[in-house]
């Protein structure tokens, strides 16, 4: 499965396109501990104190908005938005 990043978050991991390997079951969660296992510098920038997606940061999946529970396959696109800003 493959992670599309944005922003300063393809900056932090050093590239836009990031793929990861997940088991069947996984969910979104599932994917997201990939990530970070494979890009740890994200990590910090994406959850908050308590381990959860911060608010400014739009999870989609396959371009909808996705939450953490919703399942995922191999052929599934996951991307990160960090918040928007400029004029």
């Amino acid at each position: 499965m493959e992670w599309r990043l944005f922003a300063d978050l393809a900056e932090r991991a050093g590239q836009r396109r990031v793929s990861v390997r997940v088991e069947p079951t996984a969910t979104v969660d599932d994917a997201l501990a990939a990530l970070f296992e494979a890009r740890p510098a994200l990590r910090e920038r994406v959850l908050d104190d308590s381990s959860a997606v911060r608010d400014s940061i739009t999870v989609l999946r396959d371009g909808d908005p996705a939450a953490t529970d919703d399942p995922v396959g191999d052929a599934d696109e996951l991307a990160l938005l960090p918040p928007a800003s400029g004029g």
